[in-house]
């Protein structure tokens, strides 16, 4: 499935992606986050990132020295070391990467690059696009994707999110403010945020709704 969260800046959203994912700056006080059934609020985010937990972040760090190849590399032989996997084979590794890059149309070049350092926003976006290519996760949480990007990569983002669907068996949450990244997505829910409160929750169609009447109707039905 497909889920959209959007609502108004300062309503929950990336704190909701944050908490799922684990950042220890966050502590839940009440609730639970099940995946297949089983807590994870006990584990670090490098165990939820094994157990198939995968963040976008709305703004990308960089890590100078440190290739996107490289990086791509060692996420996924750490992941498959935690399943009691081999290290995936280097040529097959590669010919994995360099067949996403293209769909992605990402330069060769790009890929021996530091990560994210020096990156366009665009840039930071698609190497972000590629790793969910790559790791293939259970769930992939996308926080704010299209923010700040042209139309060209909205578009090439859009068609990334559209490959990692056909995996068919991994779930979508869209988190933005925008609709234009899910214009061109087949979206199952759509859920409104406000004060860290879901106050509506929809179909695709509800996201037409936005963008007609905008957050404040459903804010003022939800007193």
């Amino acid at each position: 499935e497909v889920h959209a969260i959007m609502g108004p800046n300062g309503a929950g959203k990336s704190t909701l992606s944050s908490v799922i994912s684990g950042n220890e700056n966050f502590e839940v006080t009440e609730g639970d986050i099940l995946l297949n059934g089983e807590s994870l609020l006990e584990d670090a985010p490098e165990e939820r990132a094994h157990k198939g937990i995968f963040m976008s972040f709305q703004y990308p760090v960089e890590i100078p020295g440190i290739s996107v190849t490289n990086f791509i590399k060692t996420a996924i032989n750490e992941s498959r070391k935690a399943q009691g996997l081999p290290d995936m084979p280097a040529a097959e590794l590669l010919k994995k990467i360099r067949e996403k890059a293209a769909l992605l149309e990402i330069n060769p070049d790009f890929l021996s690059r530091s990560l994210n350092q020096g990156f366009s926003g665009g840039e930071k976006k698609k190497a972000e696009i590629l790793q969910l290519l790559m790791l293939s996760p259970k769930l992939a949480i996308l926080d704010e994707t299209d923010s700040g990007l042209d139309v060209d990569a909205v578009r090439t983002v859009s068609a990334g999110i559209k490959e990692y669907q056909k995996k068919k068996d991994g779930a979508l949450l869209i988190i933005t403010h925008s609709t234009r990244i899910l214009e061109s997505l087949k979206v199952d829910y759509t859920h409104i945020m406000v004060d860290g409160k879901i106050i509506k929750t929809g179909d695709a169609s509800l996201v037409d709704e936005i963008n007609e009447h905008g957050f404040e109707k459903y804010i003022q039905e939800s007193k």
